[in-house]
């Protein structure tokens, strides 16, 4: 061991005791009277004043995610070897099972970033046309973007630059929203039980700990205090992303309620998630399972990660949360991107259910976008100023499933109906079948330019008159306009 590495392990151990120190004596010994007391500073919502605070968040649609931290450095690489070629490179050091002195040792030299890079992110993700960014204000592996006064372990001291506040200026300054994703686990911290902890991952799992017996309630002081932070340093919040939670290991575990008091007393706009509580693992194959068990009492939006539910529920708030290649944090090895058709049809498919489309980027150790990354945003940007309106403000469609595209939906004046039929498969026989019965009037026109398109109307339902190639091979929007409100016709059986 260095002499350096002597010092600052001294260094730390000296700030982690001050903290706990400091924790204990600013809550209060009396946890049942403070989990009483801030309960009854919980707001307490109307169903309009609910919608009102949501409203923005149901019409964006779009967000853009950010994982970046010390693990981008690493890039999937550990001591010259590949950890692997997908999936999961922010988890590096508990993948390599390295303690919080390792791989602060490999990661920290390598995590230097550039000026201006928050700069470019919010720009592109204004270019993509994302209303929203959330990013990583600290992963599991403890390291903190914020300036924190209880810990050494964040940029301020390692970089010397807030590089929280250079996020928020930058996503503020292009007119979005700001949302913090914050991780309730923390490899760093030596108080954080990891044996009490034992559903959620621990690098160090199955081992003793280096520091001897740990005391949980000091590590969930520390998770207030820090959350405090982040609270009332950076101006008006619009979301806190939590991550994570498994049963035994979720809620009162973290002081849950607490936090979302503090949250709502603080930033009583602020819009959260549901991660921490424990979210049940059914139908893996269909997230929409998700969205069936969401209690509002536990978050106000819901969070698929990875997949797209079969259908959407209505009064549910989802949000699939997804990556472009198969990571979240950037990895050298990690080739297998998203094709842009991809990308821009999950947009379009998560729309027409009612849900939105968190999209993530892994930038590299500088703040540099991945060139893939850059493209797809810019190519979904595209795609978005033609045919943003069918996107945004919009939604779930009528329909349980359309053969050729999705649809999405807006409520007019007058009691009248605008339709925005995506069309992914372009009708060979020039015939757009629409499963509504005939009896409403209703008009048609290619979003992208205009053209009217003619309306048929049989004894049963609509069909829409479509002539050669489809004019955008990707999505297609015809625009179809009801005077009432949509009547499906059920298929035959």
């Amino acid at each position: 061991m260095t002499q350096s590495t002597r010092v600052r392990r001294m260094i730390y151990c000296a700030t982690a005791c001050l903290a706990a120190a400091l924790s204990l004596m600013q809550i209060s010994c009396d946890r049942q009277g403070k989990r009483a007391a801030a309960m009854s500073n919980s707001p307490v919502e109307t169903k309009d004043q609910r919608d009102a605070r949501m409203e923005w968040w149901r019409e964006a649609r779009f967000g853009m995610f950010v994982h970046w931290g010390l693990y981008s450095g690493l890039a999937g690489t550990w001591k010259d070897k590949s950890v692997g070629d997908r999936g999961g490179m922010e988890w590096i050091q508990q993948r390599v099972g390295a303690d919080t002195w390792e791989y602060a040792r490999e990661a920290v030299p390598r995590f230097r970033p550039k000026e201006g890079f928050a700069t470019d992110w919010a720009k592109l993700a204004h270019e993509a046309g994302a209303k929203y960014v959330v990013f990583t204000t600290k992963h599991h592996d403890g390291f903190c973007l914020f300036d924190s006064q209880y810990t050494d372990y964040d940029a301020r001291d390692m970089v010397g630059r807030d590089l929280c506040k250079e996020i928020v200026d930058a996503i503020r300054a292009e007119g979005l929203k700001v949302g913090f994703y914050h991780s309730v686990i923390d490899w760093h911290h030596p108080q954080y039980d990891y044996d009490k902890a034992n559903q959620l991952p621990h690098p160090l799992h199955g081992k003793s700990s280096p520091n001897g017996p740990r005391n949980h309630d000091i590590y969930v002081d520390y998770l207030h205090h820090q959350a405090k932070e982040l609270f009332s340093n950076y101006g008006p919040l619009d979301i806190i992303w939590w991550d994570y939670s498994k049963e035994g290991n979720d809620g009162p575990f973290w002081r849950a309620e607490q936090l979302m008091a503090m949250a709502r007393r603080l930033q009583p706009d602020i819009i959260s998630n549901n991660r921490l509580y424990h979210i049940p693992d059914i139908e893996k194959e269909d997230s929409s399972g998700r969205l069936r068990t969401w209690k509002p009492e536990q978050g106000d939006f819901t969070t698929p990660e990875q997949t797209i539910p079969a259908t959407g529920i209505p009064g549910v708030d989802w949000e699939v949360c997804m990556t472009m290649n198969t990571t979240w944090g950037y990895s050298d090895h990690d080739h297998q991107w998203k094709s842009n058709e991809t990308l821009i049809r999950n947009l379009i498919d998560i729309a027409s259910k009612g849900g939105n489309y968190l999209l993530n980027i892994g930038p590299k150790a500088d703040g540099s976008v991945p060139v893939e990354s850059v493209q797809s945003l810019q190519a979904i940007g595209a795609w978005m100023k033609v045919n943003g309106e069918s996107i945004y403000s919009t939604t779930a469609g009528p329909f349980e499933k359309l053969d050729w595209g999705r649809c999405t939906q807006k409520r007019l004046a007058n009691g009248k109906t605008r339709l925005y039929l995506h069309v992914f498969d372009w009708p060979k026989d020039g015939r757009l079948v629409v499963p509504l019965a005939s009896g409403t009037r209703a008009k048609a026109r290619l979003l992208a330019g205009g053209k009217p398109l003619r309306v048929v109307a049989d004894k049963q339902q609509f069909s829409i008159a479509v002539e050669g190639e489809a004019p955008d091979r990707t999505s297609t929007v015809i625009e179809l306009d009801l005077d009432g409100p949509p009547t499906v016709v059920k298929p035959a059986l």
